[in-house]
């Protein structure tokens, strides 16, 4: 008999949305039943089905999980608890000052409606957040420092352009050239030490470069911590030069086993496009929550509380077998 698929819903079609697609169908065991957007739907070209995000109710026999795929600066506050009232739910809220709060809002809605919300997953926070607990639990004495970039930030990008008189924005996440052999070294960095970042910015009509600027540099919890540029270009500028979506990075973890005796641990990434890899994180992570949903748990979680097996679509026999 053949196994029934997870059926997954898509809400949001951006970048992320559209990865989310992808990632599907790399997945025999799960299956895209919609996607669910706040545009007229007409206007979407997708090989998926889509609908009106006001539809999305009269999915819930239809749905195992949905991905959450707005942007952590706008979108997810509301459309977190709107969803997991009738869903389980994935998202990528990566705003890392803000986790705790989001985490318990999450969770007082999960556990009203009799969900399970699996928050915060992507590559930072969610995959490194899980390098950094492995690394500090093997070397609980030494320092653990993460580099982001060279690289476009969507939760940053997104913020810029939640700014009035923005009419589009890219932002890199630039590591400084000396920051990574330094931390090898033994020294601790802050970070305006490690990064800068740049900003790329097309103005509506109108809008004021000065008033926009100290917005984006002032900006807390995103580029008040940080030597920001913002740089201002055509829209034809942007999408000539800036319409990739490159990232990586790099968590590590300099310790000592013994007074004198230096351990190293390094773990990298390269990616050629940050929303395909982070939704690809996503949709592994919905297949997870189903299972744990279908075991009765419910509430709020993040990556620490999932077994590393459930995120695998082999059994755990053949994990044992092939990769243990």
């Amino acid at each position: 008999m053949t196994e029934k698929k997870i059926r997954l819903g898509i809400i949001g079609y951006g970048n992320l949305g559209k990865g989310a697609v992808l990632a599907i169908r790399q997945n025999p065991d799960l299956a895209l039943t919609g996607i669910f957007t706040r545009r007229d739907p007409s206007t979407i070209d997708a090989s998926s089905p889509v609908y009106a995000v006001s539809e999305l109710e009269r999915f819930r026999d239809a749905i195992d999980v949905c991905l959450l795929c707005g942007g952590s600066a706008r979108d997810l506050d509301r459309q977190g608890p709107d969803a997991v009232r009738h869903f389980h739910t994935v998202d990528s809220f990566d705003t890392h000052a803000r986790i705790p709060a989001y985490y318990e809002t999450m969770d007082a809605a999960a556990r009203a409606s009799g969900h399970l919300a699996l928050i915060s997953v992507g590559w930072d926070p969610g995959l490194f957040s899980l390098i950094r607990l492995f690394e500090e639990a093997v070397l609980p004495v030494g320092d653990t420092v993460t580099f982001w970039g060279k690289g476009v930030s969507q939760g940053h990008s997104d913020a810029i352009r939640q700014i009035p008189g923005v009419a589009a924005a890219v932002q890199y996440t630039i590591p400084l050239d000396d920051a990574i052999d330094r931390v090898r070294q033994g020294d601790t960095l802050s970070s305006r030490e490690r990064h800068r970042r740049d900003c790329f910015v097309v103005l509506e009509d109108g809008a004021d470069a000065e008033s926009i600027t100290q917005r984006i540099v002032t900006m807390p919890h995103y580029f008040s911590d940080y030597d920001t540029t913002v740089t201002f270009v055509s829209r034809e500028e942007l999408a000539a030069r800036h319409s990739g979506m490159p990232h990586g990075g790099r968590v590590m973890r300099r310790g000592q086993t013994t007074p004198g005796t230096h351990q190293s641990i390094d773990f990298s990434l390269k990616l050629d496009s940050n929303p395909e890899f982070t939704a690809s994180i996503l949709v592994a992570a919905a297949r997870a929550v189903h299972r744990m949903a279908t075991g009765g748990q419910t509430g709020a979680i993040t990556l620490f509380d999932v077994p590393p097996g459930y995120l695998s679509a082999r059994s755990a026999e053949d994990l044992r077998k092939s990769l243990l």
